[in-house]
């Protein structure tokens, strides 16, 4: 492993990976550490030791990986999925995620709503007293009238600022913009997230509420699971983490 962060993702990746049974159809979460989640699944399926299982991406890279390593891939049916496994970019005590940060958010939710069980997975760094502790609230917007819509999202936010990618907007795999909107002071997250839905042009926004339903997080320590309505919960693995 080149980093210590990248162990516990490659750690966490793994656990996860282990919650899927033969014959599920499973959400694949996009970012850095669901792509070892991806991977670990992918190896199970090669050895024989899974069989059947059939993934839905939530972005084109993670659609690439799982097809370069030989996972079966499908449309989002409307039965939804048995299970879906993604990364997080934080994580309050109450299992509420902020996510986006890679930019998949509006696929990463509409994959997570569908999923009879969703896991969130990361490292200990990700778990915050409240949300937009550390990170934005990442806010897909539609590319139409967009300075209108970062206009009004500039007054619900302490500053909302357009996301670039090498001096351009950066462009969702649905042909959108993101406006990440920092928060100074704690917000209430259920009228947060209200608030910016009913803004007209945003089409989706990175607060995950009430959609979580366990967590797999990472640290020296190992691997425990959270679940329930607060943190903590019992360890899944309490080997050390080492490199």
């Amino acid at each position: 492993m080149s980093s210590a962060s990248d162990f516990l993702k490659h750690t966490v990746g793994e656990a996860a990976s282990r919650l899927v049974n033969d014959d599920m159809l499973v959400g694949l979460g996009s970012g850095s550490t669901a792509a070892y989640f991806v991977a670990a699944l992918a190896e199970r399926l090669a050895s024989g030791e899974l069989r059947g299982v059939r993934g839905v991406p939530t972005s084109r890279a993670t659609a690439e990986q799982a097809t370069a390593a030989g996972i079966e891939l499908v449309e989002l049916a409307a039965g939804g999925l048995d299970l879906a496994v993604d990364g997080m970019d934080e994580l309050s005590p109450t299992l509420d995620a902020i996510k986006g940060l890679g930019g998949a958010l509006l696929r990463e939710k509409i994959v997570a709503a569908a999923a009879a069980r969703y896991v969130l997975i990361g490292d200990d760094s990700k778990l915050v007293d409240h949300l937009g502790q550390r990170a934005p609230i990442p806010v897909e917007v539609a590319r139409f009238g967009w300075r209108r819509t970062h206009s009004v999202l500039s007054s619900l936010a302490t500053e909302a600022t357009l996301r670039l990618v090498g001096g351009s907007a950066y462009e969702t795999d649905n042909g959108n913009y993101v406006v990440d909107c920092h928060l100074k002071d704690p917000f209430e997250p259920a009228t947060m997230a209200a608030t910016l839905a009913a803004v007209p042009g945003v089409v989706g926004h990175g607060l995950f509420l009430g959609l979580v339903h366990e967590a797999l997080v990472a640290s020296a320590n190992g691997v425990k699971r959270y679940s329930g309505s607060e943190l903590p919960a019992g360890p899944i693995s309490d080997a050390p983490a080492q490199s």
